[in-house]
Formats: C-alpha cells, structure tokens, sequence
C-alpha cells in the first residue's frame, strides 16, 4: 500500500481540501496505486464507470485484480452497437460477475414521442442529456468517488484531465487513474493480461459510443474524430463538469 493511502480525510471535507496538493502527488503514480489508494479510500463509494472502450476494459481489470467486487457501472442508453452489447456479455463471463445496468428513464420509443423521431440527429445535445448526463445522477446515487478511463492523449478537450477533481454536477469526487496512459499503453495492457475488448475496435473504431453517432476513422486521424462526424459537438456532457 502507497503511503499516500494512509492519509484519510472525511469525504464532507472534499471541497475545502487542496485538491491541486493530492494531484500533485498522484500525479507520478502508477495506475494501480491511485486504484488502490481510491478503492481503500473511498470503500463502499467507490465506483467505476464504464462505457466498455478499450481504456475501461483496461481500467476494470486493474481495479478487479485490486478487489473483485468493486462496483463498475454502465449507462445502457439503448443505442449500444450489437459489439458493444456482445462485449459486455463476453467480459460478465470473463469475470464471472454482473455490472450493474443503469438505463434512462425513457425508452427510446418514450423519447421519440416526446421528442420526435431520430433526437441524436436533430438535437445530439439533448439526446445525449436525456441517454447519459441524466441517467448518471441515478448510477452515482450513493456513490462518493467516479472512476473514469479518462486519457488526455484522446482529444484536446481532455488534455488537461486531472487525476483528481471535484464534480459539482454529481457531488462526487472524479478520479481519472489512466490520465498519463497513451492508446499504446492501453493495448500493451490488453494484450498482456488477456483483456476482453471490442471487436470494432479492429475495424477502425479507436472511440465507440452510441452508433447511430459513432463512425470509423482514418489512420493517423485523432482518437475521437469518428464521434459526432460533421457536428461542432465533440463530448456526450458527461465529462464537461
């Protein structure tokens, strides 16, 4: 155990505490030991969640190898390719334990008549709203700590991620362990450890989300240039607070 584990504070004392002075000295650790100095800290509310990209896959593993029956969560926004939905199912086995399935409170067919036909294309913003950035209020009910598979190699808009921030949206504490990993870092992992991942990502989806909004790329084309092709939209909200 890293001796940065032993240095307890109550969670009520989050945003007061220097945040800046924890980064500071998370920030040259490994991936594991922020796991395993998050998972000690935070017991009971800690909670991974998971979209199942490559760096989740990545991040799952490490934190079950730490304690297996850490909760890992995932928003089923009912858009999921039949990839992503079959890698789910594939990694349950694999573990041999469920993830626990958070879904919106409207069906798509709920939406469509509330909404119209196609929102992802008329409105991205609010799809996503009502598919993600709501839905993750009821998967962090009770939680104190997110655990994200955050990389500031996969776009410019995360390139200043922190290990550590306070999210005033959800009331948690957003821990992002992988920040320092690049997508080489990623697959190395993967490929040593056996980790179950997206078949689409060998078809030139280096990023998969929803798929009506989720596209192939180019080589040499940045990580996430397959999301929302054609829009100025560049994140689904959820990482924006």
């Amino acid at each position: 155990m890293i001796a940065l584990a032993q240095e307890t504070f109550s969670f009520d004392n989050w945003q007061l505490a220097s945040i800046n002075q924890f980064n500071k000295r998370l920030e040259e650790k490994s991936a594991e030991e922020i796991l395993e100095w998050a998972i000690e800290q935070f017991g009971e509310g800690f909670s991974i969640g998971s979209a199942f990209g490559a760096s989740g896959m990545a991040l799952i593993d490490i934190a079950m190898r730490i304690n297996p029956d850490v909760d890992i969560f995932y928003i089923d926004t009912d858009y999921f390719f039949p990839e992503t939905l079959a890698l789910i199912d594939r990694a349950q086995r694999h573990y041999n334990r469920p993830f626990r399935r958070v879904s919106p409170d409207l069906s798509v067919a709920q939406q469509e008549r509330s909404h119209g036909p196609d929102l992802y294309r008329s409105n991205p913003d609010k799809c996503c709203n009502i598919r993600k950035v709501v839905p993750m209020a009821n998967a962090l009910q009770g939680s104190t700590a997110w655990v994200s598979a955050l990389r500031r190699d996969q776009s410019p808009t995360r390139a200043g991620t922190p290990i550590l921030r306070w999210n005033d949206k959800y009331n948690v504490v957003k821990i992002a362990p992988l920040v320092r990993w690049s997508e080489a870092d990623v697959w190395a992992y993967i490929r040593c450890h056996n980790v179950p991942y997206n078949e689409l990502h060998e078809q030139n989806y280096p990023s998969i989300g929803c798929w009506p909004c989720t596209q192939a790329v180019q080589p040499g084309d940045d990580l996430r240039a397959g999301r929302w092709v054609g829009l100025s939209k560049l994140e689904c909200g959820l990482h924006q607070a």
